[in-house]
């Protein structure tokens, strides 16, 4: 009688290629793991300096419109066409707030000079914007976020003798523009940016 013999894996033999086979998948899995953490990571920093740039670019287009057009506030009092403080107090007050030439209205027509601010809030850095130049004594301008994830917003201003001031107008200054603003950002991520702009 005849026994063919049937060759095959042992038991040992098929535990140590699944033990092979599970080293592999983990391996696999971490690495997967590993290259979307790190997409995300990059996506997430492109976005971050991607809003950093727009925020500046609109910073530096607002500035370059900026005109010498004092204002009427909601309290009856004329406020200089540029302001500068270091402290708020109001809900409405700003670090920086200025009078800018109208922008385009969708390519039709110049809309009038707007009165804007910068205004620093809980991580953010807002944009205010009042309706008119010379605000009735309910005004009140709109918010719109322009930057997120900040920690800090500090602004300085060159004088007409090269001095730079923390607040504006500088006590016992005539009222006008600054010649130039400096504006530093520390980010919550711990990157700090400085940038400084001319005015005409």
């Amino acid at each position: 009688m005849t026994f063919i013999r049937q060759s095959g894996f042992t038991l040992i033999e098929l535990l140590v290629a699944l033990m092979i086979l599970t080293f592999i998948s983990v391996a696999g899995y971490r690495g997967l793991n590993v290259v979307l953490e790190t997409r995300e990571h990059i996506a997430a920093e492109t976005r971050k300096w991607q809003h950093l740039a727009f925020f500046f670019s609109r910073l530096e287009s607002d500035i370059a419109q900026t005109v010498h057009r004092p204002v009427r506030v909601s309290t009856g009092n004329i406020s200089p066409e540029w302001v500068g403080h270091k402290v708020l107090v109001g809900e409405n007050d700003a670090e920086m707030t200025f009078t800018r030439a109208g922008m385009n209205d969708q390519g039709i027509e110049m809309l009038p000079p707007q009165r804007i601010a910068y205004r620093f809030e809980r991580g953010q850095i807002l944009m205010l914007h009042w309706s008119a130049l010379d605000q009735g004594p309910n005004a009140i301008p709109t918010r719109n976020i322009l930057l997120e994830g900040v920690s800090e917003f500090k602004l300085r201003y060159l004088d007409t003798s090269n001095n730079w001031q923390d607040i504006w107008p500088p006590a016992g200054m005539n009222a006008g523009t600054p010649t130039g603003v400096e504006i530093k950002l520390k980010l919550d991520s711990g990157e700090q940016v400085s940038r400084i702009f001319a005015l005409q």
